[in-house]
Parts: C-alpha cells; structure tokens; sequence
C-alpha cells in the first residue's frame, strides 16, 4: 500500500505524459519512472530551499553577475555611442519616414529585433542543453558579433550586426533569469536578484563614463564611440573563468532525469555551506510534488495563462518607459538646449545611479512583494518624467534624471526575479524567453515611436507617451499579478 506521499507524487505525474528519454509507450514503468523523477526532483527543491545564506551561495550569484554585467554593457551602450554614430555620419539623429533605416532609432530597433529572436525563438535552448552551457555560448555570441560591429561604416552593416548580436544577448538574458531563480534558496530570490541587477548595472555608468571620454574624439585612427564597442569584448576573456566555477542547475539536472549528476551538484554545494554555517545543516522540508513535465502549450492553460497574459502586457508597456528614456537620454538632454558634449557628461552623471536601484532594492526584496515595488516604482516614473519634461536647470534635470534610473532598474530587477517564479522548471525558459520577447517587439516599434514624438512634440510628447505606457504597467501588474514572496517555485507553479 502507498504512503500518503507516494499518492501525492503519484497523482502529480499521472498525466505527465512521455519525458527526455522515457517514451510514454511502455507504459507502468514510464509512469514509475516519471514518479520517482517527480520524487527526486522535489527533494532536490527542498534541500537547496533549506540552505542558508553563506558565501558560496552568494559566490554563485557573483560569478551570473559578471556574465550579466558584460550583457548590460552590450545592451545599453546604444544611447551612448548615439551622438558619435551621427557624428561619423553613419546614422543621423532622426529618422526620414517612420520606419527609416539611417537613423539612431533603426540601430535601436535593429538591436531589439534581435533581442526578439533571442528570447522568442531561442529560449527553448536552456530548457533542452542546460543552463551552463546556454550561459556560456550566448555570451560569446554576441561578443563576436561586436567586434565586427564596431569595424562597420554604413548603416546597414551597423544595423545587420547589431542585430546579431542582439540574438545573443536576448538568450543570455532568458538564461541568467532562469538560473539565479534555479540556484539559490526561496528566501533569498529576491536578494539574489537585486544583488545580480546591482552588478549587472555597474556597466551602465562605466559605458556612460567611456562614452563622454571617448565619443567625441578619436583615438588612434577610430572613431570614440567605436572603442566603447570594443572594450565590451574584455567579457570572452572572463568568460571560461566563469564558467568554470559554475555548476549546471541540480533542478534542470533533476527534472531531466538526470539524478546523480543533480545529487552531486548538491552534495557538493551542501559540503561548502555546511562548513561556512559552522554547523549542521537543517533537515529538508517534506518534499512538495513538482511538476515532472510541463509542454509550452500549458501557458494556455490555468493558472499560466493569467500570468501570460499579465506578462505580455507588462512588457510591452514597461518597455515604452524603461528604454525610452534610458536609450534616449543625451539625445533627449541635446533637444533641452545642451551641447553634446555637456549632454554625455550629465548622461554619465545620471547612469551612476543605475546600480544603486538594485542595491537599494536589496534592503526590500524579500520584505516586499514583487508586484507592490513594480506599481510604487512605475508611479515613481511617471511623477519624475513629467517634472523631467518640464526641466531646465542642471541640478533639477540630473536630479530627475536620476530618481527615473532609480525607479527604471529597481522595476526591471523585481520583474526579472518575478517573472521567473512565474513558471515551472520544465519550461521556465522557454516561458519566459515568450513573454519578455513581447518587450522586444515593443522596444523595436516605441524606438521609432519615440523618435517621431521627439520629432513632432519636443521632450514633453516623449514623457506623455512614457508616462501612460507606466500607468498601462501598474494597472496590469496590480490587477492581474499573484503573490510570491518566500514562496517555494514549486509551489507557486501549482
């Protein structure tokens, strides 16, 4: 007769269907076998949610950190490189025709087309090859794809390869996501997050910094903003470095049926923290069932297809006023009356604020629920921006500059923890590679959106349209989003 558990885990997995290498023909044993992978893969759950919070739980996130950092640099230097590119005379400033292809706003949209095709379509690659190898090669992608970037000198070119690149970056982004959520105990997601974010967005004010020394001149017969590009490629040498010191993730590893390998991750990772805690470790929680097997298809269904739902509109919205402002920032301060040079300068004073977002978010992550920061953060963002629109003075519009970054970066690093809790393991990936490859679609069109707004309705029409695409975000998250905080992700993708 089966225990009380056994039934739980047998009722969970009854209708799981075939799994990697277990085909659903051969029947009882399929069924056993998807039981005890169910099984397996629970008390994997419960022994990483049972850690405390020691140093090598905190190197894990240090070492995804540093890959992200290399992804935000590549991702964010548009904006700043901008006045260089139409300095060249590559691009120009503004486009001719809404969806004009030698302007600042096709290089945008170039990169986010790629980010679409990253996320969207190459998402699933996590989920099948692992998370540690996806990590790895994605990064060195996309760092490829730069250093023959930053020697292009038509718009065409520029635009076909950062569009490459931006393939690379949308998988690395899905990966890092997936990761810190599958590594780290339930009780520190939300830390482990804001603290990866703060690392991440260190580069945003040293791509800020590099721009205003190096875009306005040129140094060794290239053009500024080309080695901007070019010092970004610094992250293949780290690379293997990194990846050396990671392990797979032992919940991919499990739910792949890959038991021993998950089991090794974890005694390995349970000897280091058990000699940091300087005593035993505590005994695992009763394991709760886990999914053994979802299909993309399930995101249709409840209870994913409401988070779907709430996600997609998300970002698209939050998208219009994240990257609205932060890929227009010395273009938006050149048409307040600044000179180029001034603009880069105040750009690298405001960017110094983006890792202070998530550091600041460190102190409420797991105080707070995901959704509540995200509302009072995008009402943060449409006050400053309005005020921005409406500034003069240096000290008022770096001021507001600043508190928009603040907000922008404490949203984007509770979205990303959130919108990972949302799904569970089998397809977390792909999951969220679908949803957030909506805020790519959305940061191609807005680009030239923005531009035309810019161009027709001066800096106020831009923060116009940033502050209803914000208030779009608060209702949807508010209305729509389910609670996580300190919940197991088991337990939420119930």
């Amino acid at each position: 007769m089966k225990s009380s558990t056994q039934v739980v885990y047998a009722t969970a997995v009854g209708d799981a269907g075939a799994l990697d290498g277990f085909p659903s023909d051969t029947g009882t044993s399929a069924g056993g076998r998807a039981e005890e992978i169910a099984l397996e893969g629970a008390r994997i759950s419960a022994r990483l949610d049972r850690l405390p919070a020691t140093r090598s739980v905190w190197q894990l996130v240090m070492l995804l950190s540093l890959g992200l950092f290399f992804e935000l640099y590549d991702l964010m230097y548009s904006g700043y490189i901008a006045p260089g590119l139409v300095r060249s005379g590559i691009l120009t400033a503004t486009t001719h025709g809404l969806f004009g292809t030698s302007g600042v706003a096709s290089f945008i949209a170039a990169l986010f087309a790629g980010l679409f095709i990253g996320t969207a379509a190459c998402g699933f690659l996590a989920d099948r090859f692992g998370r540690r190898a996806i990590f790895t090669w994605s990064l060195l992608w996309y760092t490829a794809a730069n250093i023959i970037m930053a020697f292009q000198d038509t718009a065409l070119g520029l635009n076909l390869w950062r569009f490459i690149a931006g393939i690379g970056i949308g998988v690395e982004i899905v990966t890092i996501g997936t990761y810190i959520s599958e590594l780290v105990p339930k009780h520190v997601r939300g830390r482990a997050s804001a603290f990866s974010q703060a690392v991440g967005f260190c580069a945003v004010p040293i791509v800020a910094f590099l721009s205003y020394l190096l875009v306005p001149h040129r140094y060794f017969g290239l053009d500024g903003w080309r080695l901007v590009v070019l010092t970004g490629v610094v992250g293949a040498i780290v690379v293997w470095w990194i990846r050396l010191r990671l392990p797979e993730s032992p919940r991919w590893l499990a739910q792949k049926g890959r038991i021993e390998e998950a089991d090794a991750v974890m005694k390995r990772l349970e000897a280091r923290v058990e000699r940091e805690y300087g005593r035993p470790l505590p005994e695992p929680a009763l394991p709760e069932p886990v999914r053994a097997r979802a299909a993309f298809r399930d995101l249709l269904v409840p209870p994913y297809r409401k988070r779907t739902l709430m996600l997609i509109i998300f970002h698209v919205f939050q998208t219009m006023g994240y990257y609205g402002f932060a890929n227009w920032i010395p273009t938006l301060l050149i048409r307040q009356g600044i000179t180029v040079t001034t603009s880069l300068m105040y750009a690298s004073v405001i960017a110094i604020a983006a890792p202070l977002g998530p550091l600041l978010g460190m102190l409420i992550a797991d105080r707070f629920e995901r959704k509540t920061v995200i509302i009072c953060m995008a009402a943060v963002n449409v006050v400053c921006g309005l005020l921005f629109s409406q500034a003069r003075e240096t000290v008022l519009l770096v001021s507001l500059g600043v508190c928009l970054v603040l907000a922008g970066n404490i949203i984007s690093y509770s979205y990303h923890a959130y919108q990972a809790e949302l799904f569970p393991t089998s397809i977390r990936a792909r999951a969220v590679g679908f949803v957030y490859s909506w805020s790519r679609i959305s940061a191609m069109f807005s680009a030239f959106v923005i531009a035309g707004c810019l161009n027709r309705f001066g800096v106020n029409g831009v923060f116009v349209f940033i502050s209803g695409a914000m208030v779009v975000v608060m209702v949807a998250i508010g209305t729509l989003g389910p609670k996580t905080r300190d919940v197991a992700l088991e337990d939420i993708s119930k």
